[in-house]
């Protein structure tokens, strides 16, 4: 049983907030990376979505593609439009090797809007989440038919945020559906990462490894900020720097025998926080975690 280690750019460039690390170049991101000791990278909005471009350029720097974010809209598209719709970020991914794609709904959501409080989120009322559920897997097995596993990504800000949430997804979607665990996303909804794995360890298929600073956190609750003021107030850092209990989390990950991806997403503003310092950070806490947690790493 082997995991391997990887990292969302979103260390040195966001996508939700273009500004934030704007000048710097892919190949700072992909070289800074490897560097630091990542063996792939979730794509971003500076990569290159052709399979014939990006592949060629993730090989000079000896990395792999682990996934790439996927914007569903479910709520307003049908299963058919929404296979069009991702048929050429599905064959990307299968072209390079990722055998995960991180998906989540986003219809409404406010997490890309300063102006937007975290509770102006959209929710599903109870009779919705039945339908959503049916969509949502019949799409999940179509991807999975092409190799490609669905990793729902609960996400601050979206109709798929807490614990409640993640229950209703996970009784109404099929297994062909995935969970990702994101344990910042988790803290910051209120619920305990330890408990969802436990509780889903047989359907998480991919992990998101970011920190929270619960005093940052707590203050975002308190104002009802947007999620990018509370990323500009460093809610998130790299495992081990803030107060989520990593260890036992990669405890419950390795009991469950999980393979798969551990992804630094750590999203900062990198004119405060370095990201050579802090994806370097994040691997090291990574791979000390995995050793005490015995998760054999491979490269």
């Amino acid at each position: 049983m082997t995991v391997r280690i990887g990292i969302n750019p979103l260390t040195w460039t966001n996508d939700d907030l273009p500004s934030l690390g704007a000048d710097t170049s892919l190949d700072t991101c992909l070289r800074e990376g490897k560097q630091a000791g990542y063996a792939g990278f979730e794509l971003g909005n500076k990569f290159p979505r052709q399979a014939e471009v990006l592949g060629p350029i993730l090989d000079s720097h000896g990395l792999s593609l682990v996934s790439g974010w996927y914007s569903l809209r479910l709520m307003t598209r049908t299963v058919e439009e929404e296979i069009a719709a991702c048929s050429d970020h599905l064959n990307l991914l299968k072209s390079l090797g990722a055998t995960v794609m991180v998906c989540c709904e986003v219809t409404g959501c406010v997490h890309g809007d300063r102006s937007a409080s975290l509770s102006d989120r959209p929710q599903l009322a109870n009779e919705q989440w039945s339908a959503f559920g049916k969509k949502l897997t019949e799409f999940g097995d179509y991807c999975l038919s092409q190799g490609v596993q669905l990793a729902y990504h609960h996400h601050m800000g979206t109709v798929v945020e807490n614990e409640q949430d993640i229950d209703a997804l996970m009784s109404h979607a099929g297994p062909s559906v995935g969970l990702l665990l994101d344990a910042g996303h988790l803290t910051f909804a209120g619920a305990d990462p330890v408990v969802i794995q436990q509780r889903y360890a047989d359907r998480i298929n991919h992990v998101h490894c970011k920190d929270v600073r619960m005093s940052v956190c707590r203050d975002a609750k308190n104002r009802n900020l947007s999620f990018l003021d509370a990323v500009l107030n460093g809610v998130f850092t790299v495992p081990g720097d803030g107060d989520v209990d990593f260890a036992t989390l990669f405890s419950g990950l390795k009991n469950s025998g999980y393979e798969g991806w551990l992804v630094v997403e750590a999203e900062q503003d990198p004119a405060v926080a370095d990201p050579m310092t802090y994806a370097t950070m994040g691997a090291e806490n990574l791979k000390k975690l995995c050793e005490v947690s015995q998760m054999s790493i491979a490269g």
